[in-house]
């Protein structure tokens, strides 16, 4: 294995920190992370697949290493963390790549892939939903919100950033959560802490309604472009069951399905048997 460099680069006066292993003439896999995470998520795919693989882990502006400029200074839209992950790459000169999405990863990484589908060679989704089918009950307060921005439907939202529900997060669904490195929701804590974290997360949750306007267009990419698809899915999922897998079925014909008795972040607990489905599947491109 190659080791894992923690790099930066400016993007429009952004500094964004990314995590790069393996040999750069191999196939790359772009890595996107979730909320509420980073490219810290992705440690063990880096660990173990640089061998074969020019792997990249950004993390998204206001997240991670990245810088965390103000609101007025960045706006926090899904469009505009896409441009920004975008022009890295562009940026780094990486023309052709898979692209690995989770959670917030889908967003980002349907919107480059919409954008560029001459650039993707494989999509694998962790739990990275492009359907209104994979979003559960458990969005009934976001939805709320999304109707009506008071101050009350903003507050009915902010128990997710305390280390409880945080932690939550990272083991509902697991089988065993002691499996669960206990850092993965500590240091999402303490970003999540900084001033103004909540007020710009708040924006993103706003703004994730003009995701689910955006799934018939990422279908509709799927059905013209068939790009190969790995479904890696945690069916224990509280936010994007295992019905948001499923229905890809409907649009991609060549997909390697695959579903784990775990959670939302399915790398924590079954990391080496994804991994080793991501290594065979990316042979078969």
């Amino acid at each position: 294995m190659t080791p894992i460099q923690y790099k930066s680069l400016d993007v429009n006066g952004v500094n964004i920190a990314y995590r790069e292993a393996g040999n750069t003439n191999n196939p790359t896999i772009v890595l996107l992370h979730g909320f509420p995470s980073s490219s810290h998520q992705y440690r063990k795919v880096l660990n173990q697949l640089s061998d074969e693989f020019h792997l990249i882990a950004p993390d998204y502006p206001g997240f991670g290493n990245s810088d965390f400029p103000s609101a007025e200074a960045y706006e926090y839209t899904f469009d505009n963390i896409a441009n920004t992950i975008n022009t890295l790459l562009e940026l780094k000169g990486i023309q052709q790549y898979a692209l690995m999405v989770q959670d917030y990863g889908a967003p980002v990484g349907f919107r480059i892939a919409t954008a560029h589908p001459e650039r993707v060679t494989a999509i694998i989704s962790q739990n990275g939903n492009a359907y209104e089918e994979g979003l559960s009950n458990a969005w009934a307060k976001i939805k709320e919100f999304w109707h009506n921005r008071t101050k009350a439907t903003e507050d009915a939202l902010l128990p997710i950033f305390s280390l409880e529900s945080l932690k939550w997060q990272y083991t509902h669904g697991t089988r065993n959560p002691e499996l669960v490195n206990p850092d993965t929701w500590h240091l999402d804590y303490l970003r999540l802490s900084r001033p103004g974290a909540h007020a710009v997360n708040i924006d993103l949750f706003y703004d994730y309604q003009n995701n689910v306007k955006l799934y018939p267009k990422w279908q509709q990419y799927l059905r013209d472009n068939q790009p190969p698809l790995l479904i890696v899915w945690g069916k224990n999922d509280a936010y994007f069951p295992e019905s948001g897998a499923a229905a890809y079925k409907k649009d991609v014909k060549n997909i390697d399905y695959n579903i784990y008795d775990t959670g939302h972040f399915a790398l924590e607990e079954d990391g080496n048997a994804i991994i080793e489905k991501i290594r065979s599947f990316m042979h078969k491109l």
